[in-house]
């Protein structure tokens, strides 16, 4: 029997390639004209719109600040608010 192929993605933080399951999407929603696109975490992993991933802690979040990896993945300038939203909803996630 041969063995299943396990989805591998990088982390925008570390930069690391781990398993797709091991790790949160942060995704960009499709936006309107008239609206600007939305940055949540999907935990799911199923909703529509671009998406990059973070492994689940704090470490690798700060990193992905400090590098811009949202910025170069989304190819669009993130503001300080949502990367603190992030952070939020990442606690949320970790207290589960």
């Amino acid at each position: 029997m041969a063995n299943k192929k396990i989805p591998m993605r990088q982390c925008i933080g570390c930069r690391e390639m781990k398993a797709k399951k091991d790790m949160i999407r942060v995704l960009k929603t499709a936006s309107a004209e008239d609206e600007s696109p939305e940055i949540i975490l999907d935990a799911t992993g199923r909703k529509n719109g671009r998406g990059a991933y973070i492994c689940p802690n704090r470490d690798c979040l700060d990193l992905a600040m400090k590098n811009k990896g949202l910025e170069r993945s989304f190819k669009m300038a993130i503001s300080k608010d949502v990367y603190e939203m992030l952070a939020k909803e990442m606690e949320q996630l970790e207290t589960r």
